[in-house]
């Protein structure tokens, strides 16, 4: 074993038992986090508007500080973007994250450089727990790679300004920095697909050990390394023994990203935003990410059926329930105060809190009132892959289609598959048959004749490549959504059916 992975073990153990030390006081530990963050922030613009010095009490906060999105906090942003200080948090943001929304264009998201360790002390924590958990870190000897955005940053009112990934991208600690792929040369070309070669010129004759990305872009890179050398990942790069990723759902791409490897790895999952780093996986085991209850967020969760009411129910940690749909609050270091990051998540263990992503807030389709939400997509696409097992999935999104051209409305689903279904109308039914078992609504609006079932729509081979090419969105941490309540994206799609 080499140094890294040796060096490893005891850094691993001890982060394994902080982990458990604050994951056995959960509302302690989010306490703790409260009263610092309040505190800190009492003096800036925002805390003095909402009244911090005499919040006493997360019912005091509530009163006092409303929900909000990115466009209902963007008048304290064009503050800062004039050159204020203390106006979210004490002091200027050391860089803003810079993303795209779906309506307020560009989004600033401040990072301050008290928030900077959630980012990348999570990262970090999320393999030392794989280490103590699995007792493997061999890995760690050999190279690793992340495939992520640009690492170049530029000034935004004096503030440097980039994509999440490629901020953390100068922060990855240096005992790891000598293994690190690619090179920054490489990682600030902007065309993607020019860089995914640069990154396999790279990449092609080392030791990977481990890999990680979004795993649609993952997959791309495989399938260009396959091309080139006609073989699979695992004679490529026969060390590779661990994938982590985060961003999507990782299951509609599992099965096609093991065939492409030919053996199956250890992965990790983590859930990074720009927002904050929310949870990771702490369990090979264990089914669900441990939420970061002790890194800087104090979290607030609304039941999702509640999330567009007037006055919805605002819930601390020790007051949610499992398997049910939350939609995510955060109040971070970085000055994001009754912030919603648009995520819903699920409880699925309380001891210690763990969860799972189970979609996007506006991500969802209501047409007729059936709230079909990405948990439930991904649930009925993933039995009917499994009952149809020659099928490989490359990417899918769903719509609906509200004014077809004869019969009932219906939801569309545009599928890019590597391998198509033998029977592609048996695959479309059970599909639909399990959507109907996991969407109550759904069910009775096929029952009462208002819909009917649903249409696969087959994708030509890189339909979805080709349209995030055409978006400007091609490569690093851009995702196709996986289901919209109006059409933009399935009209582009309509280009590119078989």
């Amino acid at each position: 074993m080499g140094i890294r992975s040796v060096l490893s073990k005891p850094l691993a153990a001890y982060i394994a038992a902080q982990q458990r030390k604050w994951s056995l006081n959960p509302s302690g530990a989010q306490q703790g986090v409260f009263d610092k963050n309040i505190t800190a922030a009492s003096q800036t613009t925002f805390g003095k508007d909402h009244g911090f010095g005499d919040i006493k009490s997360y019912d005091d906060f509530k009163k006092q500080v409303p929900i909000r999105d990115y466009e209902e906090l963007k008048p304290y942003i064009e503050q800062i973007l004039q050159g204020k200080s203390d106006v979210l948090w004490p002091g200027k943001p050391a860089y803003f994250a810079k993303t795209s929304g779906t309506t307020s264009g560009t989004k600033y998201i401040p990072i301050t450089k008290d928030s900077i360790p959630n980012h990348i002390d999570s990262a970090r924590n999320a393999i030392l727990s794989y280490v103590a958990d699995t007792g493997k870190a061999r890995f760690l000897d050999g190279k690793l790679i992340f495939l992520s955005g640009s690492p170049e940053t530029y000034k935004t009112a004096g503030i440097n300004t980039g994509r999440l990934s490629g901020i953390v991208n100068h922060h990855v600690p240096a005992y790891l920095r000598g293994n690190q792929m690619p090179s920054y040369e490489t990682n600030c070309i902007e065309d993607w697909e020019q860089k995914l070669d640069a990154i396999i010129d790279e990449t092609l004759n080392q030791k990977m050990s481990l890999i990680s990305g979004i795993p649609p872009w993952v997959q791309m890179y495989f399938d260009r390394i396959q091309a080139r050398t006609g073989k699979k990942i695992k004679e490529v790069f026969p060390d590779f023994d661990l994938f982590i990723y985060g961003g999507v759902n990782f299951e509609p791409y599992r099965q096609k990203l093991f065939e492409s490897i030919g053996k199956k790895v250890d992965s990790i999952e983590l859930y990074p935003a720009s927002e904050g780093f929310i949870a990771y996986q702490d369990s090979q085991k264990e089914q669900g990410l441990l939420l970061l209850l002790n890194s800087g967020i104090f979290f607030e969760f609304i039941p999702a059926d509640e999330y567009f009411d007037a006055n919805p129910t605002r819930l601390s940690i020790d007051q949610v329930e499992l398997d049910k749909n939350y939609a995510l609050i955060i109040n971070n270091n970085a000055g994001l105060w009754g912030y919603s990051i648009g995520d819903t998540i699920k409880f699925v263990s309380k001891n210690p809190y763990r969860i799972i992503v189970s979609g996007r807030i506006k991500h969802f389709i209501s047409a007729f009132g059936e709230h079909v939400i990405g948990e439930e997509v991904e649930k009925a696409m993933k039995y009917a892959v499994e009952r149809h097992p020659e099928t490989e999935l490359v990417e899918f999104t769903v719509a609906p289609q509200v004014t077809p051209n004869s019969g009932l409305p219906l939801h569309e689903w545009y599928v890019e598959f590597a391998n198509e279904p033998t029977d592609l109308e048996a695959f479309e039914k059970d599909l639909n048959l399990q959507l109907r078992k996991l969407n109550s609504y759904y069910d009775d609006l096929l029952k009462g004749s208002i819909l009917r079932k649903l249409e696969v729509k087959s994708l030509q081979r890189d339909a979805f490549r080709n349209y995030m090419k055409s978006q400007g969105k091609l490569g690093g941490q851009n995702k196709v959504p996986r289901l919209s309540n109006d059409r933009k994206i399935a009209d582009e799609l309509l280009n590119y059916l078989k």
